[in-house]
């Protein structure tokens, strides 16, 4: 994972998923602002010559009156774009920018160095891109998420955010009709797991409502996905599981914590007692991906989380150690894609909606 969005335990796993149960949890964001088209990029600042693909960006409005605009990166299959599947792709966060997909993950871009050295950061072409067999919706939600932006001050969760990405997809598909008919997926990682089943059982209920085929919904995939928030509970047994804590204080643990490591009553002081020992035991671990250094993990923008926009400045990360190892990390990795996306030759290409700083 190359985008801290939600806490997970010390574990990385790809989860694949076909069904459609849903049990929303609900998180509640505000935000600010307004319009755009889509556009056929040809070149992109940083990469050499033109993109050996198709790029399209562009806003859809959804909302009432169009007062959410979500942008998107579309990419088409550098296969059989008429007959290869189609998913979109929603990074995690909540508000974390699909651009982390798009140049860390599963796109056909990458960036060239590892470190940020003052100049724009230059993009090479990324041989393992999904899109070598499928087309991919990078959509930036929820509102205010990345280049997405709202003309109101209103707030909205979970449910509002899935509804949001459902009349996005009818919208992108009506004006998309050569794709109507490929086999769809919905997918993303970390906390898009809690909405993700929400929009399948969303799109399942409006072909069936429709009687008729709206979106040709196959299943969806999950990469590393929050899904209860009880996961936490999870990170003692991983941690024992992996030798870095010893077998006694498991042991005390579980026997006096009875299993549930958040909702602990201070009354309960050998449970709390215990669980003191083991944060100071794994405090210096980087609990995102135990075999590599901690490199810090802190948004110098934190505070906006539950403010006002949020994007990849969640996700850009202040080295905390300013050494040789670290600054060869994914972590210092991350800084590249703030610059980046911040260059007014890039926002101008992307032809997004000029209206403040993006704390990308």
């Amino acid at each position: 994972m190359l985008c801290f969005h939600f806490p997970l335990p010390f574990y990385h796993f790809l989860l694949i998923i076909i069904i459609t149960i849903i049990q929303p949890y609900y998180f509640v964001a505000c935000v600010p602002q307004q319009y755009g088209n889509k556009t056929l990029v040809e070149f992109l600042p940083g990469f050499d010559g033109p993109l050996p693909f198709h790029l399209e960006t562009g806003y859809i409005g959804v909302g009432e009156s169009e007062e959410v605009q979500l942008f998107y990166y579309f990419v088409k299959s550098e296969s059989d774009p008429r007959k290869d599947p189609i998913l979109i792709w929603l990074t995690g966060g909540p508000g974390c920018s699909s651009i982390t997909g798009l140049l860390y993950e599963i796109g056909p871009l990458a960036f060239a160095q590892k470190t940020f050295n003052g100049s724009l950061p230059i993009l090479v072409s990324a041989p393992y891109s999904w899109t070598k067999f499928a087309s991919i919706i990078f959509l930036d939600q929820p509102l205010n998420t990345g280049f997405s932006i709202t003309s109101t001050s209103k707030c909205t969760d979970d449910l509002q955010a899935s509804n949001y990405v459902y009349e996005f997809l009818l919208k992108w598909f009506d004006d998309h009709t050569e794709f109507i008919s490929n086999p769809f997926y919905v997918s993303g990682d970390s906390y898009s797991g809690i909405i993700i089943p929400v929009i399948v059982q969303l799109i399942s209920d409006g072909n069936e409502a429709a009687n008729k085929q709206l979106i040709n919904i196959k299943g969806y995939t999950l990469g590393n996905p929050a899904t209860f928030p009880e996961e936490k509970n999870y990170q003692i047994p991983f941690s024992h599981g992996m030798g870095l804590i010893p077998d006694e204080l498991y042991e005390s643990l579980k026997e006096n914590c009875k299993g549930d490591y958040q909702n602990i009553s201070p009354t309960n002081e050998l449970c709390v007692q215990y669980l003191t020992m083991f944060k100071k035991l794994v405090s210096g671990i980087y609990d995102l991906h135990i075999l590599e250094p901690l490199c810090g993990l802190d948004s110098p923008n934190q505070q906006q989380l539950f403010g006002e926009r949020r994007s990849l400045g969640e996700d850009f990360v202040t080295l905390k150690n300013d050494d040789s190892i670290c600054q060869e990390s994914r972590v210092a990795k991350l800084e590249l894609s703030f610059y980046w996306a911040n260059n007014p030759k890039v926002q101008e290409v992307l032809h997004v909606i000029k209206l403040y700083k993006i704390l990308f």
